[in-house]
């Protein structure tokens, strides 16, 4: 899962590939917190 952006403490993450686990999606983390969304329909999954 690459690092794709690190700003202000926090790091988004991209998965993308089907070998990866579908749907495509980015995370967004931030100490604990965090974040999954989907890249096609901008929804958050997680």
């Amino acid at each position: 899962m690459p690092v794709r952006a690190r700003f202000y403490g926090i790091v988004i993450r991209m998965y993308f590939l089907s070998s990866e686990h579908n749907p495509p999606h980015i995370h967004a983390i931030y100490g604990e917190n965090s974040a999954a969304v989907d890249i096609q329909t901008g929804h958050i999954i997680d």
